[in-house]
């Protein structure tokens, strides 16, 4: 059973935070490949599950980088340059973009509305579908509490894994 209520996914990841950093050590001494694997085949069974736009934390809580393809992109379909696009919509740096704005400009009911034209980072997210989880692990676990795919991606690898929990917490 999957857990999506996000009430409870906070609940059970702050109770559960030393169970991840032991998790952490515990899955760096892992065959990568492998886990890369099982986190492939884990994903493709927990995502169809989970209806992001139930959810919308990603696009409520995240900083998002924006490519120059992205803004591209972005204006395009909002019928503007890409300079009045970034202008109204980017913050700049030396080295990169990001969204001027948490929530995301283009969230409305936690939908995006600008889906089809969506950045990079969200068609990625949560990453979950890359290669080298284990080198990544830790990023995926700041957002282990925010979001339900991970959460229960995570959850299950533990299981997978032979993981010997230390939480006196239920499993989702």
């Amino acid at each position: 059973m999957l857990e999506t209520n996000r009430d409870t996914i906070a609940r059970l990841a702050e109770e559960r935070e030393s169970e991840n950093d032991a998790f952490r050590a515990y899955i760096k001494v892992q065959d990568g490949e492998q886990i890369d694997e099982l986190v492939h085949r884990i994903n493709d069974e927990v995502t169809p599950q989970i209806d992001c736009t139930r959810c919308g934390a990603c696009c409520r809580q995240l900083m998002i980088n924006v490519t120059e393809f992205d803004a591209e992109r972005m204006a395009s379909h909002l019928g503007l340059s890409a300079d009045d696009f970034k202008s109204g919509y980017v913050e700049s740096g030396s080295q990169m973009m990001i969204i001027n704005t948490i929530p995301c400009h283009f969230l409305s009911e936690n939908k995006c509305t600008a889906y089809e034209s969506r950045f990079s980072e969200c068609r990625e997210f949560p990453h979950l579908h890359k290669q080298n989880f284990i080198g990544r692990l830790f990023g995926t676990l700041v957002h282990y509490a925010m979001c339900p795919i991970i959460f229960n991606v995570v959850e299950r690898l533990k299981d997978e894994t032979h993981f010997e929990r230390i939480s006196s917490s239920p499993q989702p």
